[in-house]
């Protein structure tokens, strides 16, 4: 089979910083800024910034990286307030310089490691540019454009499928399908790049395009009864550059 014509990359995880789920990153940064957290803690407050996000609508179009990562976090500490157990909105309420700044430092922890991860990227990108077409596929906020814009990344993307744009969200095979259609190419001519097994590689693979599954950092050592839907497993976003096609 001859090398694929296209590469459809997923975004948080896999671009930003490749191999961390975002619930890891924002758990990391947490911790980083001294709240003792666990991930099964973190997780619902986490579910409700994404949904929120999800249900802002015309209010997260303009928002970069930046401003974005605030508007979850914001939204998760709503979460906390309500829902979270006493020895959590403790630590909250007794951050150093209070809630405003705790959610500063997260943030900005966050921002940071996102740009240092999108800056490889872009290279790598760059790189592989010159063979394949690119395109992004994500389930975002309405808003991945401004955030590829200012990553200085835009440039390098023929297709940008934004969940939040087109009313469908993975693993829906359709959000797939619209991406085949911007690309006009078949199934089989594009290979499909993610960190998650069933959001990513199970669905593209179902429609008949090649899969390339970037592993977290988290699955090593985990058996994932959905692998034998990746067509290839790397752990380093620059093996891309090693398949042999």
């Amino acid at each position: 089979m001859d090398a694929p014509k296209a590469l459809l990359f997923d975004f948080g995880g896999t671009l930003d910083l490749p191999g961390s789920h975002w619930l890891d990153r924002f758990l990391e940064n947490y911790r980083r800024a001294g709240i003792e957290i666990t991930r099964q803690q973190l997780d619902p407050a986490f579910a409700h910034g994404t949904d929120t996000g999800y249900e802002a609508g015309e209010a997260m179009r303009e928002r970069g990286l930046s401003e974005t990562v605030t508007f979850l976090i914001d939204a998760q500490f709503d979460h906390f307030l309500n829902s979270a157990p006493d020895a959590i909105r403790l630590q909250l309420d007794r951050a150093q310089g209070g809630a405003a700044a705790l959610k500063e430092r997260i943030a900005a922890g966050f921002v940071e490691d996102s740009k240092r991860g999108l800056a490889a990227s872009r290279e790598l990108l760059s790189i592989l540019a010159r063979d394949f077409r690119l395109g992004v596929i994500s389930n975002f906020y309405g808003n991945l454009d401004r955030i590829l814009a200012e990553a200085q990344m835009a440039k390098l993307f023929e297709v940008v499928i934004d969940s939040s744009r087109v009313g469908l969200f993975k693993p829906d095979p359709r959000i797939y399908q619209a991406a085949l259609q911007a690309f006009a190419l078949l199934a089989d001519e594009v290979a499909v790049i993610g960190d998650s097994l069933g959001k990513d590689c199970v669905p593209a693979r179902a429609l008949g395009m090649r899969t390339v599954w970037l592993k977290p950092v988290s699955r090593n050592g985990h058996v994932d009864p959905d692998a034998g839907a990746a067509d290839y497993t790397i752990h380093e976003l620059h093996e891309l550059t090693e398949i042999q096609w």
